[in-house]
């Protein structure tokens, strides 16, 4: 881990104009500078830099935060990544709480993938198997593709490199055989596909037989840092694409992804010989892309369509089903040169909802009245997974292509449908009030005026910003309101006792004349109760227009 006081004397030499105009053009305006957001398009500049508050806010998504976090967003990275690259960037030495963590990291797998590599060019059978799947040059370049030879020659080149068989082992490219004892290589003679984390590092490999192994790919054990159900085949190539289109292409196998990326297509990227995931999903999320599940047109790959349609559905996620017929990929297609058609199948996919129903509908004989109903119960049940706006909709869906089987829509009972995991909409207030702006920017600005501001106030008192009122006085300036707040030049600050005075004493007496109006219709109060009210309000009313703060009392 590393030590806080490390992280604390970084961030003291970051500069967030510096950090930030790195990635982006900054243009100055006023004492702040702006830029087009690059966490989503737009045409007019939102997105704002402040040097003197060292952060950044966009107006239009939220997006916001220091150096650090910036770097996080935009890189991909997590926070210890996020500290490290710009530990790397500024010359700075990070120091941490253990010294097993003050390890560098292993260069096992580097050095394993650049001897895969080398053993590449020598292979002829390899290079050959590459040449007549279409794969150029420049293609096993940029993925990396090497050739893993035997077990004696992988143990060999490990140990003969200083590395021990524990590590070989603790990384995954070394396996043991309880029975003899003995060590083993994971990858034996097979073309082999680094696999890399979303920061670039490589944590994995696949390999593809290309003599007739009885499996076709093998991949990577579990590590502690490879978890197959959380990474994606050629992510850190496809991010920046990804995120510019927000869009994204997941095909089945690297092959497909190499010639995707080869295409044109480089947002594309695959699962590692296993299905979608609900760990896959946070993953696929960021950026908020459009998903495009291309995989192969079999039986195999259209059950795993289906699979990976209703998870992305349930899950809210935009997108579809490029549908590949007669058994085709889309390696296939891009090796006999069909790319418009392609980029056609990507532009129009079918929408996943449809495409689990029309699905659904196919695995049932509908000419059985019994398996009709089975049918007719599996659709429902699978759009209780949905929204209830998404849920009227596509029961009609539904309806119509039963009702031609002779089923009444009025059977299609969708009721209680809202899952824990639907998204649920609460209404906001956009109402925006100067003067409690104004106030929560006090406290923010001049701390020195928090006692004097909560003698009178309670953030209960405030119509419309209560929330941000409460935040500041918490000091939790990395929320999205308060920083917005913050770098809002339109919001001032009252800068001063007697000025603030001045505003509390207006403020209150409009609170406490609505207080008043308010007595008169209250109907559970007795009649000594509102005496009682109406006197204190008019007290208190006769005060300040004297000049005189009221204490706040609850």
């Amino acid at each position: 881990m590393i030590a806080q006081d490390s992280i604390e004397s970084l961030k003291a030499r970051l500069d967030i104009v510096d950090v930030v105009g790195s990635y982006i053009e900054l243009k100055k305006a006023g004492a702040n500078y702006k830029a087009p957001c690059p966490f989503h398009d737009e045409k007019s500049p939102s997105f704002v830099v402040s040097p003197q508050k060292q952060i950044y806010h966009c107006f239009g998504c939220g997006a916001g935060g220091d150096s650090v976090k910036f770097t996080m967003e935009y890189e991909k990275l997590n926070y210890p990544e996020a500290l490290e690259k710009l530990a790397d960037s500024y010359n700075f030495t990070l120091s941490y709480t253990d010294n097993k963590q003050n390890k560098p990291r292993s260069q096992l797998m580097d050095k394993l993938n650049e001897w895969y590599k080398n053993l590449l060019t020598t292979k002829q059978t390899a290079l050959t198997y590459i040449k007549e799947r279409g794969i150029y040059d420049s293609s096993v370049e940029k993925f990396g593709v090497g050739y893993a030879p035997d077990t004696t020659s992988t143990i060999n080149y490990i140990t003969s490199n200083q590395f021990n068989i524990q590590e070989a082992l603790e990384v995954g490219v070394v396996g043991y055989n309880e029975e003899n004892r003995t060590t083993y290589a994971r990858f034996i003679e097979r073309l082999t596909f680094p696999i890399h984390s979303a920061n670039g590092a490589i944590v994995g490999f696949g390999g593809r037989t290309i003599t007739g192994h009885q499996a076709k790919y093998v991949n990577s054990p579990q590590t502690s840092f490879f978890n197959k159900s959380r990474l994606l085949y050629a992510y850190h190539h496809a991010k920046q694409t990804l995120y510019k289109t927000k869009e994204i292409i997941v095909a089945e196998g690297y092959l497909d992804v190499i010639m995707l990326h080869q295409a044109g297509f480089t947002n594309a990227v695959a699962t590692l010989g296993t299905a979608l995931t609900q760990e896959h999903l946070p993953l696929l999320r960021k950026g908020e892309p459009r998903v495009v599940m291309a995989y192969d047109g079999d039986k195999a790959g259209r059950a795993a369509a289906l699979k990976a349609s209703r998870l992305l559905s349930a899950g809210g996620f935009k997108g579809g089903v490029a549908i590949f017929l007669d058994g085709l990929d889309p390696a296939d297609m891009v090796s006999s040169g069909n790319i418009e058609e392609l980029a056609q199948m990507f532009r129009e996919p079918k929408p996943f909802i449809e495409f689990v129903l029309e699905e659904i509908l196919s695995l049932y004989n509908l000419r059985d009245p019994k398996a009709k109903e089975e049918c007719m119960q599996d659709g429902v049940s699978y759009l209780k997974t949905l929204t209830p706006l998404l849920q009227e909709e596509y029961k009609t869906f539904l309806a119509s292509r039963l009702g031609a089987l002779g089923v009444s829509p009025s059977l299609l009972k969708t009721t209680q449908m809202f899952t824990n995991n639907s998204p649920t909409f609460a209404e906001k207030n956009t109402h925006k009030d100067m003067w409690e702006l104004s106030l929560v920017k006090t406290v923010l600005e001049h701390p020195e005026l928090i006692d004097q501001i909560l003698d009178v106030i309670d953030p209960s008192l405030l119509l419309f910003h209560s929330q941000e009122f409460s935040l500041a006085l918490a000091g939790k300036t990395n929320e999205p309101q308060i920083m917005a707040i913050m770098l809002d030049e339109s919001i001032k600050s009252l800068q001063d006792e007697t000025s603030l005075k001045a505003e509390l004493i207006t403020f209150l007496t409009r609170h406490y004349e609505r207080e008043l109006k308010k007595i008169n219709y209250k109907q559970d109060l007795s009649f000594e109760d509102k005496t009682f009210y109406i006197r204190k309000f008019r007290g208190n009313i006769a005060k300040l227009k004297q000049g005189k703060l009221i204490t706040f009392e609850l």
